[in-house]
């Protein structure tokens, strides 16, 4: 089979070494005369597995004993609403940062459950550049602040963190989890959802400062309750099986590869290529993105005209490559280039857009 160069924003590429983990142990797990995916989560191989992916992620992400870690299902998004509705306090409001798509979802669903104070609005520059850092301060009866840590569909992504003091940080980091080092005591909360750079779509990974359950909201309905999950060890209810055994491949994978130092070593030698080539076009392709926020994620570009782009992902189609086609609700063209990406396959596409610009500038 030839494999294809997979660009996707997600679900994304996966390492070919844990496929064929997984293809190797999807009948019979550890010999156990029955597949993972069909063992109970009260069973012990199930237990055994998530175990040692829980305790992969408290060791490669640097995690204090503080903190709870699990996963839910629902998808990133669900937390949307949870977040909200466990930690948004009456007569306080909730700081958002509006980032890009995905922390306006998250605006969205917050303002349906209490006031929420938008503390800085991206539309003004087009979702094309974030605060400074030094600048963010919480309102003085904020229950909490929310970012985005990455972007996906404007390819603009945290490269340091606020200081909020005693007001609680919270960080959607979906889309650039394990990607790099990330100083987890800095936030009271942190999720993502595991189809970027963790494994199979259908899990999201939740890292709560223990703390936040003294001062959430007691009158939820049991799965929309943070406290039930953390009780439970996130076994609540029957977990996401498959999505969390690939997590479990895919940080092994990870450790064995350099852990988060290595993956943003991976991170920042792959954004490099695609970027130096849009650098260097002469304004042939272009970021719209600033340079002091570009993701190294998801790169974000134009040509001057569609029908241009349209005939870059043709050829790029005809070279094995797929994903390159920007989101619908702003076109254009994006690279996702998360942590199982091959560097040769980033090369390969820096190749293709030189040659594309040779050709056609």
């Amino acid at each position: 089979m030839s494999r294809k160069k997979n660009f996707f924003a997600g679900p994304s590429v996966l390492p070919m070494e844990v496929l064929q983990e997984l293809q190797a142990q999807l009948l019979d797990y550890n010999d156990n005369g029955l597949s993972m995916i069909e063992a109970s989560h009260r069973g012990q191989p199930f237990e055994d597995m998530y175990n040692e992916c829980l305790s992969l992620v408290k060791e490669l992400l640097k995690i204090p004993d503080n903190y709870a870690v699990f996963f839910l299902g629902g998808g990133a998004s669900l937390q949307f609403s949870m977040i909200p509705m466990n930690f948004l306090r009456p007569g306080s409001v909730a700081d958002y940062i509006k980032s890009g798509s995905w922390a306006n979802k998250a605006v969205s669903d917050a303002k349906k459950v209490g006031d929420v104070n938008i503390y800085y609005d991206g539309s003004v520059n087009n979702y094309t550049s974030l605060p400074d850092v030094a600048t963010v301060k919480p309102s003085s009866n904020s229950s909490y602040m929310y970012l985005c840590s990455n972007e996906t569909i404007g390819g603009i992504e945290w490269q340091e963190w606020p200081d909020t003091k005693d007001v609680p940080l919270i960080a959607d980091i979906s889309s650039d989890l394990l990607s790099r080092p990330i100083p987890v005591e800095k936030f009271a909360m942190l999720y993502g959802g595991v189809q970027k750079n963790l494994g199979p779509a259908g899990a999201t990974l939740i890292i709560l400062r223990e703390d936040m359950l003294e001062k959430q909201n007691k009158n939820l309905t049991a799965y929309l309750d943070y406290a039930q999950h953390v009780k439970s060890g996130g076994l609540y209810n029957t977990p996401p099986v498959f999505s969390i055994w690939g997590v479990k491949l895919v940080l092994e994978w990870i450790k064995k590869n350099g852990g988060a130092h290595g993956m943003a070593k991976r991170a920042t030698l792959k954004s490099n290529l695609i970027y130096d080539v849009i650098d260097g076009s002469g304004g042939y392709f272009k970021s719209p993105v600033d340079p002091a926020y570009r993701s190294k994620m998801n790169i974000v570009f134009r040509l001057e005209t569609e029908e241009l782009e349209q005939k870059f992902l043709a050829e790029t189609k005809a070279a094995g490559m797929v994903g390159l086609k920007g989101h619908r609700s702003v076109g254009g063209l994006r690279a996702s280039l998360y942590n199982a990406l091959p560097i040769d396959d980033v090369q390969a596409l820096a190749d293709v857009m030189k040659e594309f610009q040779r050709v056609n500038g």
